[in-house]
């Protein structure tokens, strides 16, 4: 194995400290092929280049290595934390890697909420005599779904696994406390109440049904009920209730028990009457086919939220490379946990309690630990209702895992089904790179293309890009589809041409897709088949996607730039069922961005109306004061403070809105 590499590469090998670290491999095209942590750097990473590892994946990817590079921490701690962050960034191809989800959701809570010292009619602006008070928004916190970063001035409460799930918990707090949902300037300007006040589930403070103490107090028993201190509440709850009831004040006694009666019943829906754990989070792992689910389920505030499936890529690469030099490695669920553990805990927040499927190393929780500055305890095999709990994800994630794999089988066999229906020459089916191309406009206006990638089995949304079209007559979609190939193509073709003559592909350089759809007739195919005769390239790669009959979808024909008669391979062809899902998915992509196009176009101050506050004549002087939403968006809070009419706060809230 050692002649297999530089002399270069072997000497940085042998010159490797005996310390803690971070060790990361490269190939020859400066890809990142493996991300590693060691307690030994010279130990560990001489094990690859002194063993004879014969046609494993290790020496697969051992074969591959032209170049390393290393970084010296402290501890084992400190080189975990690393070489998660890097697997993060450098999506390493023989690491196990959980790919970055949507932000998680939470609820928020707007606005300062009074105390009850604070006197009843405090949150109304002052008005002449006969005017209706206006109440202030501030006073009166506000519940609402979040996504995004945290400021100080709100309060939070999550992360929820899902966006249902935050909108379970706002109807609670509608259900149970009647907080008000509505947005600031509603707020402000009602003259009578809302249906929700109908409904019950509302108490109106925005005219006045209730005061701002009152008010606050419901406010401050909702957050104690989401931080878990349901019983407390109910307590408190009752006290008041009987306190109402012995000053004969029996209508407000009602309202409380009303209240009593409706977080009674969420309790024991919730099942949460024993249950002493506050926030806690429970993750179960399964691997089956060479893939693996993990299934994470939340319990805040002693109540199950709901879970949330994450399915690492190079499982089977990485299975085979972790702690390759030791004699007992652990097992792959072992793997697939504490690195989604690592990676996952970076930068969402992480409770200080998790039930886990499969045991946890000591130096990965001291690492979590010293992270977050609370100690992580994680609990192998527990008991009562944490049993039930991680019983449950577990479940849960053998259920997600046959589901993708189900799907996985399902897209494996149209991509077969297509290549061969069109007998295209693919070594591995899983290596077929399609491309394809639509065009979108309205009326002329805004043109944009887009192309959109399939490999591996799915599409590609990494991939994907948005040509805009310029310098062509409105509506001419030949001319468009003539400008987005050239684009897309000219360059990888000239490169491919400087090879034949030279015998070496410069670096970098891409790959000519395994087939070229084009969502049209003859007319779009004749177009594609120019634009690749002029650059050289191969004409069998292009098929145009024919609508059929009355535009009915199953009666589509391909085709062909190359000279081949028309196919049509049946409604029920899993190879049609194929392009289709990919010619749809173009469409939609080149629809949205041109949508996006237009609104910015047209509108051109849409964005100001987004914000909350913003209403036509707000919007009005910012324009005529800046010159422009551009001139708005380089504009510093300071600056919009000073328009007429803008305060400090919304002026803040523009400038991230724009930012």
């Amino acid at each position: 194995m050692i002649s297999e590499h530089s002399e270069d590469l072997l000497r940085d090998v042998a010159s490797l400290p005996p310390l803690p670290g971070v060790y990361r491999y490269f190939d020859a095209q400066g890809q990142v092929l493996y991300v590693g942590k060691a307690i030994n750097l010279k130990k560990r990473v001489s094990s690859y280049f002194q063993k004879n590892h014969g046609g494993t994946r290790i020496g697969h990817m051992v074969s591959k290595i032209v170049r390393l590079e290393t970084t010296v921490v402290r501890s084992e701690a400190e080189a975990l934390l690393l070489e998660n962050n890097l697997i993060k960034t450098l999506n390493p191809k023989y690491n196990i890697l959980f790919r970055d989800d949507k932000s998680y959701p939470y609820l928020k809570m707007s606005g300062q909420a009074p105390t009850a010292k604070r006197p009843a009619l405090e949150g109304f602006s002052d008005a002449p005599v006969g005017v209706r008070m206006v109440p202030n928004p501030n006073a009166f916190a506000r519940v609402s779904y979040y996504r995004g970063g945290v400021e100080k001035k709100h309060r939070y409460f999550g992360p929820y696994p899902s966006a249902w799930a935050v909108k379970e918990a706002i109807l609670l707090m509608q259900k149970v406390f009647r907080l008000r949902t509505c947005e600031d300037p509603v707020f402000s300007n009602r003259t009578r109440p809302c249906l929700l006040y109908q409904i019950k589930r509302c108490s109106a403070p925005c005219v006045g049904h209730i005061n701002a103490a009152d008010y606050a107090q419901d406010v401050a028993n909702a957050e104690r009920f989401l931080r878990g201190d349901a019983r407390e509440v109910m307590q408190e709850l009752e006290t008041r209730m009987m306190a109402y009831a012995d000053r004969l004040e029996f209508e407000q006694a009602a309202e409380i028990r009303n209240q009593v009666a409706a977080l009674s019943n969420v309790l024991h829906q919730q099942s949460v009457d024993n249950v002493s754990d506050r926030d806690v989070d429970i993750l179960a792992v399964k691997v089956q086919g060479g893939k693996a689910c993990v299934n994470l389920a939340m319990v805040r505030g002693g109540r199950h939220l709901g879970d949330r499936p994450y399915f690492p890529v190079h499982v089977e690469e990485a299975a085979s490379l972790e702690d390759a030099d030791e004699a007992a490695r652990p097992s792959v669920e072992v793997q697939v946990l504490e690195a989604f553990l690592a990676q996952h805990y970076i930068d969402v927040p992480m409770p200080s309690v998790l039930v886990v499927s499969d045991p946890v190393g000591k130096d990965l929780l001291k690492a979590l630990s010293e992270q977050i500055g609370v100690k992580v305890s994680a609990i192998h095999q527990p008991r009562e209702q944490r049993r039930a709990w991680l019983d449950m994800a577990q479940t849960n994630a053998a259920l997600q895992l046959a589901r993708l794999l189900a799907e996985e089988g399902s897209q494996q066999a149209r991509t077969r089904a297509l290549a061969e229906a069109l007998d295209l020459a693919v070594e591995a089916l899983d290596e077929l790179r399609i491309e394809c191309f639509d065009i979108s406009h309205t009326a002329g206006e805004n043109t944009q293309a887009s192309c959109v990638v399939f490999h591996h089995h799915k599409m590609q949304n990494g991939e994907y890009r948005r040509y805009n079209i310029e310098g062509i007559t409105g509506g001419d979609d030949y001319a468009a589809m003539r400008q987005v190939l050239m684009r897309r193509y000219s360059k990888l073709a000239e490169a491919l041409n400087e090879a034949k003559h030279s015998g070496v592909l410069p670096a970098g350089t891409g790959r000519l897709p395994d087939l070229v759809l084009v969502d049209g007739g003859k007319g779009q195919v004749a177009m594609a088949r120019e634009v690749f005769v002029s650059l050289g390239l191969d004409l069998s790669l292009i098929v145009g996607v024919e609508k059929g009959e009355g535009r009915k979808v199953g009666l589509e024909e391909l085709v062909f730039a190359d000279g081949r008669d028309k196919v049509y391979l049946g409604a029920d062809s899993a190879a049609l069922m194929l392009v289709a899902q990919i010619r749809d998915e173009a469409h939609r992509f080149a629809i949205t961005g041109m949508r996006a196009q237009r609104a910015k176009v047209r509108v051109g101050g849409g964005k100001l109306e987004e914000i909350a506050g913003i209403g036509p004549k707000r919007r009005a002087k910012l324009l005529q004061r800046f010159g422009g939403v551009r001139g708005v968006a380089l504009a510093s809070a300071e600056d919009i403070a000073s328009v007429e009419g803008i305060s400090r706060e919304l002026a803040e809230d523009i400038y991230r809105a724009l930012h």
